[in-house]
């Protein structure tokens, strides 16, 4: 298993965080995948990354810009509905799964707080960004100069078609920067919105970093748009 190590969150101490791929297996229990697969995956991935697989908190994402800040209630068997989390716990371990959508992980180094955040193309046009940014505000206080945003592999404007409506839904809500037109078809690049967003909540530009690669032309992702039924890769952050 070979975990996938943002550079830009490898200099900062007091996290241990990674992103998967196909080697480490489907982390999803809702793709139609046996059970004891999937829990088998959650427990070479936990001994893999030193925490213990009942402690995680993962989601049951519904493509919405709701954040959750744990509580003593959520575990590895009883995961929030919502598409962000955020904690100041530590060895609390946070994921978030994806198959295109983009996975992004969050750190607060100066208050020690830490987020993970799913955002397809509902959570861009829903700004969950933005919720999760003033949710380490409301709740802890935080700076935006002290936040690290590393967003994970996703797929990228070369692959990720779209309908006119959606064309038409984007310039409603400003963000027609983020369509790209060729050969009579409309082409989105959800980083672009992500990195604006990020930008606009005054996150400084040496501490965003995206991957450049995308999840639909590289085999070692899922990918929903690519293969259709699929599995999930993640990722994981958690307080040391």
């Amino acid at each position: 298993m070979q975990i996938i190590q943002s550079k830009l969150l490898n200099k900062l101490s007091g996290i241990t965080h990674g992103f998967t791929t196909k080697k480490e297996g489907n982390l999803a229990f809702h793709v139609e995948d046996e059970e004891k697969r999937v829990l088998l995956n959650h427990t070479k991935l936990a001994s893999l990354m030193n925490y213990k697989r009942e402690t995680l908190v993962h989601m049951k994402q519904i493509h919405s810009n709701d954040v959750k800040v744990i509580t003593k209630n959520d575990n590895f068997q009883n995961p929030p509905t919502c598409d962000a989390l955020i904690t100041d716990k530590r060895q609390i371990p946070l994921m978030v799964m994806v198959a295109d959508c983009s996975p992004i992980l969050f750190y607060d180094s100066k208050k020690d707080v830490i987020a993970v955040a799913h955002a397809g193309r509902a959570g861009a046009f829903n700004n969950i960004v933005k919720n999760v940014l003033q949710t380490f505000k409301d709740e802890y206080d935080s700076a935006m100069n002290d936040i690290y945003v590393s967003v994970g592999t996703s797929i990228g404007e070369c692959c990720y078609e779209v309908g006119e409506e959606i064309y038409k839904e984007a310039k409603s809500l400003g963000l027609e920067y983020s369509i790209s037109y060729r050969e009579n078809s409309y082409y989105l690049n959800v980083s672009k919105i992500l990195h604006q967003q990020l930008i606009d909540a005054k996150i400084k530009e040496s501490n965003i970093e995206f991957s450049k690669e995308c999840s639909s032309c590289h085999e070692k992702y899922f990918s929903y748009r690519g293969e259709g039924k699929t599995g999930r890769f993640s990722a994981v952050i958690y307080l040391n």
